[in-house]
């Protein structure tokens, strides 16, 4: 067997959902390299327009589009343009995510967990708390859906879903709609998993550690608070977006139809070195 025709995306249609930074960024990059037709959907218009053309500019067959995933009818449009223009889709990476704040690194990162201000889960706002739920649970399951449409009469299908390891670890309310969003989004790849297992649609999730991306206001490009985390990760090193990118090929590829769900954690160590 040729094993390198396992990860031959060449011709496959794909929608990356916060595909104009960080980890979405990466996951587009990296198929559109192997000759997928990618399509990054982001809020940002602006950004998402730069990221497109650049990739354009470097000869790779992206295109851009404005959604908000929260907006499931917007989601609903652009997936079905994308799928239209493709012919096909064989590859949803549903991504997007906001952080409402530095979140559950700041309750380790150091080795000390910070106290935490009196009344925090009383001060937690219906607006923070919705919007965060919106658009890193509720825009994984409306992602799915609109994907699944178009790959279940193919019968093939890929659908990556980016969890956390919040999806595991617990810490106060100064990360509790992240975490919890993120734990639904991990049970919610389960069953998508399940329903669609018998038509050929494989579904999994890439679950990072500390990656340096702008989420939650781009703190974790604080070089200092890099390196409060960096001592507590058994390699000593934070996650960038590129270290990301061959595992999304393999789970995007034929090489991972055996395969499905699953949560694959980046850095497992650290997730178990900080588990207590």
């Amino acid at each position: 067997m040729n094993v390198s025709s396992q990860f031959d995306v060449a011709g496959f249609g794909v929608i990356v959902t916060g595909g104009a930074s960080g980890l979405g960024l990466a996951y587009g990059e990296v198929l559109a390299a192997h000759g997928a037709r990618v399509t990054l959907i982001d809020l940002d218009a602006d950004a998402v327009t730069a990221q497109a053309s650049r990739l354009q500019g470097e000869g790779l067959d992206v295109r851009g589009a404005v959604a908000d995933v929260a907006d499931h009818t917007d989601l609903d449009r652009v997936i079905d343009e994308a799928a239209e223009t493709y012919g096909r889709l064989d590859v949803a990476f549903a991504n997007a995510g906001i952080d409402s704040g530095v979140g559950f690194v700041s309750g380790w990162a150091g080795g000390e967990r910070p106290r935490i201000a009196e009344g925090a889960l009383e001060h937690y706002s219906d607006d923070r708390w919705n919007r965060v739920i919106d658009v890193n649970l509720n825009g994984i399951f409306a992602t799915a859906r609109a994907a699944a449409r178009h790959m279940r009469p193919r019968k093939f299908g890929r659908i990556v879903v980016t969890t956390s390891v919040a999806s595991t670890l617990v810490e106060p309310a100064i990360g509790s709609a992240y975490m919890t969003a993120k734990a639904g989004a991990k049970h919610l790849m389960h069953c998508i998993a399940i329903e669609l297992a018998a038509y050929g649609i494989t579904a999994n999730a890439i679950a990072p550690g500390f990656f340096v991306t702008n989420i939650g206001g781009g703190h974790a490009h604080n070089l200092d608070l890099q390196a409060a985390v960096a001592k507590e990760i058994p390699m000593h090193r934070v996650g960038q977006p590129d270290d990301i990118k061959g595992l999304a090929l393999f789970l995007a590829s034929p090489a991972s139809e055996y395969i499905t769900g699953q949560e694959i954690m980046i850095d497992g160590g650290w997730a178990l070195g900080v588990a207590d």
